[in-house]
């Protein structure tokens, strides 16, 4: 299931006027693939997200999730599907302090109607599949870094999500727990057949993506193999 945007066009209220942050961005991520974002800071790159995630409508064109116009749908249905089919890995793992690894997980599990046992189960075996089931029974402060941001990606993917959506997942992490997470996301994402766009600052990961596009002044280009390596 892919993750489809069309002629995408965002602008923002500053005072009498708007800003563009968005302009008619095309973006296409296939089932199984990584593309990075990359780009300085106000580019758009955080817009390109939460549009993508349906957490924002755009002024103008489309976003399409295995074939269904997200930008179409009421509140309520594109809840629905933020739900079921995206799975977003915030810069801040933001995990609840008082839940174990493991109810982190279940705690998405139960939001979306799915039974104790089995909300469990599948905790565990995302736990394990991110090197973390010996620390299911840990909360937060008992965690590492690295280790809080492996729980987060596993909960992004509790629900079985056709597209994620990583933002700067490294920031916090020195090179090696950051290269580290960068692997995990990569291999996960063709493992599970997830459609994934990374945002990142740190292009020392990108030779690890399908594709590289750019972010600059709400516009989006993608980068050819001899300049993500330059």
């Amino acid at each position: 299931m892919s993750l489809i945007l069309t002629d995408v066009s965002l602008t923002y209220a500053d005072g009498d006027d708007r800003v563009l942050a968005l302009d008619r961005v095309t973006l296409e991520v296939p089932a199984g693939t990584v593309t990075a974002v990359v780009g300085p800071s106000g580019s758009g790159k955080s817009s390109l997200l939460a549009v993508a995630a349906t957490l924002i409508t755009p002024d103008s064109g489309r976003v399409v999730i295995g074939g269904v116009d997200a930008t179409s749908l009421s509140r309520a249905r594109s809840a629905e599907l933020r739900r079921r089919t995206i799975g977003i890995v915030f810069q801040q793992p933001n995990l609840v302090p008082s839940l174990t690894a493991a109810e982190q997980l279940q705690a998405m599990a139960w939001i979306d109607g799915r039974s104790t046992r089995e909300a469990r189960s599948r905790a565990m075996s995302l736990l394990d599949a991110v090197g973390m089931a010996g620390h299911a029974d840990r909360r937060p402060h008992a965690l590492s870094g690295g280790q809080r941001q492996r729980v987060n990606i596993a909960r992004a993917l509790m629900n079985e999500p056709n597209v994620l959506l990583v933002d700067e997942p490294t920031s916090a992490l020195d090179h090696e727990r950051g290269a580290e997470i960068v692997d995990l996301i990569m291999r996960l994402s063709r493992e599970r057949r997830t459609a994934t766009v990374l945002v990142t600052h740190d292009r020392s990961c990108l030779g690890a993506a399908d594709r590289v596009a750019e972010v600059r002044d709400g516009r989006l280009s993608m980068l050819s193999p001899e300049v993500t390596e330059a």
